[in-house]
Formats: C-alpha cells, sequence, structure tokens
C-alpha cells in the first residue's frame, strides 16, 4: 500500500525539510517504521527504547487518532494519510524556578551583575546543558557551570578515573582512581552546588542514541577527543537546531567555537572530512600541557552561559585559537560553507551515520600494508636469547619516563637519515609506545632492503602489562 506521512514542522528537519513522506505499508505500525528507516533521526522522536510509540506523539489516520481504532495495528488502504501530531514547546513560556535566599546569598557576585541580574540568574537555573565527555576539557566545564547555577548538567561519559587523568583533570582526586567518571564527576558537583542536578548518561554516544539523549538539553558542549564523536556531536545538533561548543586541544594549542546550523556555520563548514586516521596524533601521543584543557575549557563554559543569558557575542562563525608558548589569542573568522553536506541548501547528509566507518574511510589508499610482528613475550626470549637488534622509536623525551635496557634509540622522524646505523643482515626489532609509530618504520626498513625486521605488537605499554608490571606508563 502507497501511504503519505504528512510531518510536523518539528520533525521536518530530519527528514530532508520534508512536509510529506510517502511509504509502503499495510499497518500504522509498519508506516511509522519505514519513515524511521528512511529517516534514522527521526526514529528517537516517535519510539522509545523498547520500541514502543511514544506517548507524546498521536498519529491521526485522516482526522481520527489511531488510538480510537485498533492503535498501530491499525490497517492502511492504498491513498491512506497518516498525520504525526507530537506535542510541542510553543506557546507561553514555562514557569521558572523560583531563586531561594540561599541561592540569592551564592549567586551575588552574578547577580549585581546588569547583564545577568536575578533574571539571568533563573535563566541558569532552568537551563539544561549537555557535557559530552568529562575528561580535561569537561572538567573545567563542569565545575564552572555547577559554580555558575546551571540547573541540570548532563554528562556523557563510560570511563574510569585513570591516574593519568589527574595531571588536568581536575574534577577529580587521587581518591576517584578506578572509580566511574560519571559517578565521581556527580559527588564533587553536588558538593561544590547542591542546588544543581546533575544527570549522567553511562553510554558510548552512536547515531543511534545521540539524538535522543541531545533532545533533552538545550546547550551540548564538545569536550571529545576523537573525530568521529566530534562528527557526532556535530551532525546530532545541527540536525536538532542545538548549538555546539566546540573546542579541541593539542600539546601547547587550543580551539573554541560555536557551531550552530541555524544561525551561522557548522563543524563541516570548517573541516568537511576528517583526516586519515593515524594523520593527527591524539593527546595520548603527543601529549598536554595539563593547565591547557583549564584554559580552554574554561572558554568553553564561557560561552554556553552567553547562550544561555543572551549576552554577549558568542563565537558564532568564530574560531579562537590559543598558544599558551605564546600567550596569544587569535580570532580567525569561519563562513558557512554553501556547499556544506550538513548545514548547506542542498544537504547530502540527513540523518547520522555510522561515525567510525566516516573516519575510518579517509584511510589513504596507500596506506603501508601489514608488517611482520612479535610479542612482547617472543620480544623477551629473543633479548634473552640475544644475536637481535631492538630499535625504540620513540622520542627521546619519552625514554625518560621509561625504556628497556639494551636498546638502541632512533626517533621515528629520524630513521629515513639513520637507517644506515643498522646492520641489514641483523635481526632487527622494532617497538614504540603502542606498536603505531614502530610498524611505520619497519615498512621503511623494508623498503629500502631490511629482510628481518618486525614490529613488537603493542609495544612498551604491551610490556609493561604483560612482562613488567613495575615498568612506569604514560
Amino acid at each position: 500500500m502507497s501511504v503519505s506521512i504528512r510531518l510536523p514542522a518539528a520533525l521536518r528537519p530530519l527528514a530532508d525539510r520534508k512536509a510529506v513522506v510517502e511509504v509502503s505499508a499495510a499497518t500504522v505500525a509498519e508506516a511509522l517504521e519505514a519513515l524511521a528507516a528512511r529517516h534514522a533521526a527521526v526514529r528517537a522522536h516517535l519510539f522509545a527504547p523498547d520500541g514502543s510509540l511514544r506517548s507524546f506523539v498521536n498519529v491521526y489516520l485522516g482526522e481520527t487518532d489511531i488510538r480510537a481504532l485498533q492503535g498501530p495495528a491499525t490497517r492502511l488502504k492504498d491513498g491512506d494519510e497518516l498525520v504525526l501530531v507530537p506535542a510541542i514547546a510553543g506557546g507561553a513560556p514555562a514557569a521558572e524556578a523560583a531563586l531561594s535566599p540561599d541561592e540569592l546569598a551564592r549567586y551575588n557576585r552574578h547577580v549585581i551583575l546588569p547583564e545577568v541580574g536575578v533574571e539571568g540568574q533563573k535563566k541558569l537555573k532552568n537551563a539544561r546543558i549537555l557535557i559530552v565527555g568529562a575528561g580535561g576539557l569537561g572538567s573545567p566545564m563542569a565545575l564552572y557551570l555547577a559554580a555558575a547555577g546551571v540547573g541540570r548538567i548532563g554528562i556523557v561519559d563510560f570511563d574510569a578515573v585513570d591516574a593519568s587523568n589527574l595531571q588536568r583533570q581536575v574534577l577529580y582526586g587521587t581518591e576517584s582512581v578506578g572509580r566511574p567518571k560519571l559517578e565521581a564527576a556527580a559527588q564533587r558537583l553536588r558538593g561544590l552546588n547542591p542546588f544543581v542536578e546533575v544527570v549522567g548518561h553511562a553510554l558510548r554516544l552512536d547515531a543511534g542514541n545521540a539524538l535522543g539523549v541531545f533532545a533533552g538539553y538545550d546547550v551540548v558542549v564538545d569536550g571529545t577527543d576523537n573525530f568521529a564523536t566530534r562528527y557526532l556531536v556535530n551532525d546530532a545538533c545541527a540536525l536538532l537546531g542545538k548549538p555546539n561548543v566546540y573546542a579541541s586541544i593539542f600539546r601547547f594549542e587550543g580551539q573554541v567555537s560555536v557551531f550552530w546550523a541555524d544561525k551561522g556555520p557548522c563543524y563541516r563548514c570548517l573541516y568537511p572530512e576528517p583526516p586519515p586516521p593515524g594523520l593527527v596524533p591524539s593527546c595520548a601521543e603527543g601529549g598536554v600541557l595539563g593547565v591547557l584543557p583549564g584554559v580552554v575549557g574554561a572558554l568553553q563554559a564561557v560561552e554556553a552561559l552567553k547562550l544561555v543569558l543572551g549576552i554577549g557575542e558568542p563565537l558564532i562563525g568564530t574560531l579562537l585559537t590559543y598558544d599558551a608558548l605564546e600567550a596569544s589569542f587569535r580570532r580567525l573568522k569561519l563562513r558557512k560553507d554553501p556547499a556544506c553536506a550538513l548545514c548547506g541548501p542542498h544537504p547530502s547528509v540527513t540523518r547520522l551515520i555510522d561515525y567510525e566507518q566516516f573516519c575510518a574511510a579517509r584511510r589513504p589508499k596507500e596506506e603501508p600494508m601489514s608488517v611482520p610482528e612479535i610479542t612482547v613475550e617472543e620480544l623477551k626470549a629473543r633479548m634473552e636469547k640475544g644475536g637481535v637488534v631492538v630499535v625504540d622509536v620513540r622520542e627521546a623525551h619519552e625514554l625518560e619516563i621509561c625504556r628497556l635496557q639494551g636498546t638502541k634509540h632512533i626517533p621515528l622522524g629520524e630513521v629515513p637519515q639513520r637507517y644506515k646505523e643498522l646492520d641489514p643482515q641483523a635481526e632487527i626489532l622494532v617497538h614504540c609506545r603502542s606498536g603505531a609509530r614502530s610498524a611505520k618504520a619497519v615498512k621503511f626498513l623494508q623498503e629500502v632492503g631490511y629482510k628481518k625486521v618486525s614490529n613488537v605488537a603493542g609495544g612498551i605499554l604491551a610490556w609493561a602489562e604483560r612482562i613488567d608490571k613495575s615498568l612506569t606508563t604514560y
């Protein structure tokens, strides 16, 4: 049966901006499932996690509510029209929660600001801000948003606190090591301000759950550290019409902006495609000055508060860069890309996708093939037997943290100039921190004629985990 489904204005941005979608179905349930299959972003608005139709979505067959018929099992005939009537938030604003005397005393320094005042503080109390990632950026954001009196702070994270986090993730203390971040964060934030609500979302964001999580918040603040989640956050915010307060950090530098597709460019306007995997090192590989995420995360908190209060000039259409070594800030103008695949006039991205695959697809065709590998157990046995050359291709400062005795040090960047220091007839075993850089070194050595060369899978991290647990890692 050919059936038409008429969408309300609130759902049209999630369905290629269409007012009517044609599907083939024999029942109402089949029609709604066909709509969700074609436009995945609509699914979270129609169906609860258990697959049932949400209670705030009314479906009419002609002029009759399907609840007066057979519900989702209602049979359809060719040419029928279904009309979706979800609850909307228009009309008179809901009553705002008042400020108690204790809150007025707590927020006194806000209230005396003419730009904030009592009404502004009420806006903060009624605001709902979601922080994606409770790490280096999320820590200062969460602390300052809670201190400022944001009424509901949502946090998305599924990790546990590690000792290596404490150098920059100031939301946690030594006693938090081993605890789930959401648990430790909620305790700290409620201790800082008992008037705020902290909502934890212990999950890994993906195309199936992002829209449902984001729908309950006014502003989304991106504290992620990988490209797949960054594109997911951007696309979900754009599809829902929500502002995305973005930031990224690396070593001594940071970037901050506000991507809001309804009012300016989105992240895809700036970066239409992710870099090839492995081209841009993570903070775990390249390091980060511990205070840098504090500076950048605080700037994100400022932008989120400005959006809630409606004051100042948010960084919409502007990329703010910070260089800690130069102590310099720069403002760069961003333009809305007329050919943007997401927020342009003719979008090709109309629903959430598999972002892991999207980022992995940027892998260049010429990327090195797999190389011969050995385990750390095999490395240990061969080192004890002798007659092998073990090459460490990490940087010199990494050796100061930990190293294997009896290894030769040639940083990866110097291998093309120094490879002749290695005997081409010797058995050469190459390692780094995790096995990625050493694989590149092995590939190069193979290309210049070295036959007996292997990569140590897992690198020194695997050695510390399975051979020598006393070894310091990073």
